[in-house]
């Protein structure tokens, strides 16, 4: 499949460390596409671009990691975009390529670290761009087998980081942002990355790792998919599925073609139990000196993070036996969720806050706050007892799209995040209505205000006012909103 091309004249020049770059002009920005940052064997760390005095066109976006695109994707876009192993390109939106010293983003995009690319529509940076006066880069990363294979646990030093090589990409990508983004009106000593789903599980792992320090400054993680983040055991034990999976010797993971590793890839998937954990980053290899989150929550930099209201009603609508479920099967999945002992006091809290739902909602809810919610709260809780500045939000703005099934669905806060609400297939996602320009003003407006001064414009999360950013219509600060069911899934935990 050809890449589109953005514009086919040059018009612009940014002359950086690694070389010359001609971009173009896209809605009042400039807008380098397809740069490339590294390159990399298979199942071997990336290798940064050397410097050079090449003059360098940036025009077309780049290939995007080999993946099964989820429908998800093909709504973003990314069905239009090439496919290779050669994956390793990034993309520049700024106002403009002079000596301005801005703000600078970094996406990191989602996808459950199988999918997804930094060249998808919705991710456009140059609406952020032009609005807060920042710079906005987009990264590519490895997937799936690719990315986040134990290869190393089967087959020794050599390939020690093959399980955590999607973070070795982005950490890669961000060394391009430090030692180039000058040259592109960025400041490097003011770097913001965030993420979503994986891209916000991501902006978690690198939190916790010692390699990322010097290369970001603040950091947000949106509805970060943080219970994706595997132990080494998991690894261990995905690593052996793959292999078995593939029907090869390990010498022939390294010529098995692309399309052969994809399908074994999604056998493991297939699983949903497992399928979540199967590839995805982990404490293995350079990158690690232990738990992940217990890193992440001694990090002293700014994090920003939340959540939205109605995460798995985008899964749970397509799902007969959720879509089915009364009032009995409600209680029977809290049982196993909570045990018997708290089942009916859960079941009475879902109930109490969302009076109007039906099961099936309220199961879907259940299962929002275990995957998304109560993780993004506990990581809240340990940063704010090491006195690490934390902010919260909470997206509540529902989406009229299948008839308001989706309420404030997974993904739904994209658009807003990056003021992209003319972009394509998104009024499939988000409805026409004029409300949703307040959502983007109140979304977007904290994001750039967080990298610009890092202040997304509300008090911090602390122990006993908890304030949390609602974003809706109207985007009040609330004080702790839900305690009771905060506390229904941190029980265990000493926490007020």
């Amino acid at each position: 499949m050809a890449i589109p091309k953005i514009k086919a004249i040059p018009t612009i020049r940014a002359t950086a460390r690694i070389g010359t770059y001609l971009g173009t002009e896209v809605d009042d920005t400039a807008v380098f596409a397809g740069i490339r940052f590294a390159t990399a064997e298979r199942f071997m760390p990336p290798i940064p671009v050397a410097d050079s005095d090449e003059t360098i066109e940036a025009l077309a976006y780049g290939a995007q990691a080999p993946q099964l695109l989820s429908p998800i994707e093909h709504m973003l876009g990314a069905g239009d975009l090439a496919m290779s192993e050669d994956c390793h390109f990034l993309n520049v939106y700024t106002p403009s390529a002079d000596d301005g010293e801005r703000p600078v983003l970094v996406w990191i995009h989602g996808g459950a670290f199988t999918s997804g690319g930094g060249a998808m529509s919705w991710y456009h940076g140059s609406s952020l761009a032009r609005r807060g006066d920042v710079v906005v880069v987009t990264i590519n990363y490895r997937l799936g087998a690719l990315g986040f294979f134990d290869l190393g646990s089967l087959a020794g030093a050599k390939f020690a980081d093959a399980g955590n090589l999607g973070l070795l990409d982005q950490l890669t990508a961000l060394q391009w942002v430090r030692d180039n983004i000058g040259a592109f009106g960025g400041d490097p000593d003011n770097v913001t990355v965030f993420g979503e789903s994986a891209g916000g599980a991501s902006v978690v792992a690198l939190l916790g790792s010692p390699a990322s320090r010097g290369l970001f400054h603040r950091a947000i993680a949106m509805s970060p998919s943080i219970t994706q983040l595997r132990t080494a055991d998991r690894s261990h034990e995905a690593a052996e599925e793959f292999l078995a999976a593939t029907g090869v010797s390990i010498d022939g993971l390294l010529t098995l073609p692309v399309e052969q590793l994809l399908q074994a890839q999604a056998s493991l998937l297939s699983n949903f139990v497992l399928g979540v954990t199967s590839f995805s980053p982990s404490p293995t290899g350079s990158l690690f000196d232990g738990d992940p989150l217990d890193a992440a929550a001694r990090n002293p930099i700014p994090l920003l993070i939340g959540t939205n209201r109605d995460e798995m009603l985008l899964y749970a609508q397509f799902d007969p036996e959720t879509r089915n479920l009364d009032a009995a099967g409600l209680l029977s999945r809290a049982n196993r969720t909570f045990g018997e002992a708290r089942a009916v006091r859960a079941v009475e809290l879902y109930n109490e806050f969302r009076s109007h739902d039906t099961p099936a909602r309220l199961s879907a809810a259940m299962v929002t706050d275990e995957t998304f919610r109560a993780p993004a709260w506990r990581l809240a809780q340990r940063r704010i007892e090491q006195f690490n500045r934390t902010w919260m939000y909470w997206f509540t703005w529902p989406t009229p799209a299948l008839g308001g099934g989706l309420g404030a669905c997974h993904a739904l806060d994209l658009p807003f995040t990056f003021h992209n609400l003319d972009r394509q297939n998104v009024d499939m996602f988000t409805g026409t209505s004029p409300d949703r320009l307040a959502v983007a003003d109140a979304v977007s407006g904290a994001v750039l205000g967080f990298a610009a001064a890092g202040d997304p414009g509300w008090p911090e999360y602390e122990a006993g006012t908890r304030a949390t950013k609602q974003f809706d219509v109207h985007s009040p600060v609330l004080a702790d909103p839900e305690s009771a069911v905060r506390q229904l899934w941190l029980a265990d935990e000493t926490v007020a």
